[in-house]
């Protein structure tokens, strides 16, 4: 099984990067979270990895931090989250606020993730707040990395991320055509702004 990866990123893009590790590339499924603190294309990088089997195929999903990885296990474990799910509700929430919302049974914070409606959000608070209590929300990144810089088709890739994550393609355009972008907009800044505006 495979913990940890580091090597160079040789694709990146808000939901996956190719890490070349040694000549060999691995795809590796990231939440946002994680995407922010990348460093560009050819950077070096080390991440926390879950491997996840399945009949028919072998995923691996990265994460910068121990506490990403540990709230991502725990996400999965319980009954009716996949590892899909499990990325796009720490896409939408740091991990000190998924913590804070488990521990407070924050219903409506947590139901406002694309996929989890309130009775898999009640499931996340009854089987997780015990649990997210003993874990630690910090946590050293597993590399250091530079701040990206802005790509070309910004707002395309806001738009296709957020869609993927399973945001309405309509809402994604709306929000998206009432945020002031400019040249200087980069994925991540133009991400964390669409987010904060879907999740009021």
């Amino acid at each position: 099984m495979i913990a940890l990866l580091s090597g160079i990123i040789a694709h990146k893009s808000p939901e996956q990067i190719i890490l070349d590790v040694n000549g060999v590339g691995y795809r590796v499924q990231i939440p946002f979270s994680t995407y922010y603190d990348l460093p560009d294309e050819g950077g070096r990088s080390t991440l926390q990895i879950h491997t996840y089997v399945k009949e028919d195929a072998i995923h691996l999903y990265g994460f910068r931090t121990v506490a990403e990885k540990s709230f991502f296990q725990l996400l999965i474990s319980v009954s009716g989250v996949g590892p899909k799910l499990a990325n796009g509700i720490l896409s939408n929430s740091p991990v000190e606020e998924l913590r804070r919302a488990l521990m407070t049974g924050d219903l409506v914070r947590l139901a406002a993730v694309p996929g989890i409606g309130k009775k898999t959000a009640e499931r996340l608070v009854l089987e997780l707040r015990e649990k997210a209590l003993k874990l630690d929300p910090g946590g050293e990144p597993a590399g250091a990395g530079e701040l990206p810089t802005a790509l070309p088709g910004v707002t395309d890739d806001v738009a296709s991320a957020l869609v993927n994550l399973g945001y309405k393609e309509a809402v994604v355009k709306k929000a998206l055509s009432e945020l002031p972008t400019t040249p200087q907009d980069t994925v991540e800044t133009l991400l964390k702004q669409v987010l904060k505006l879907l999740m009021k």
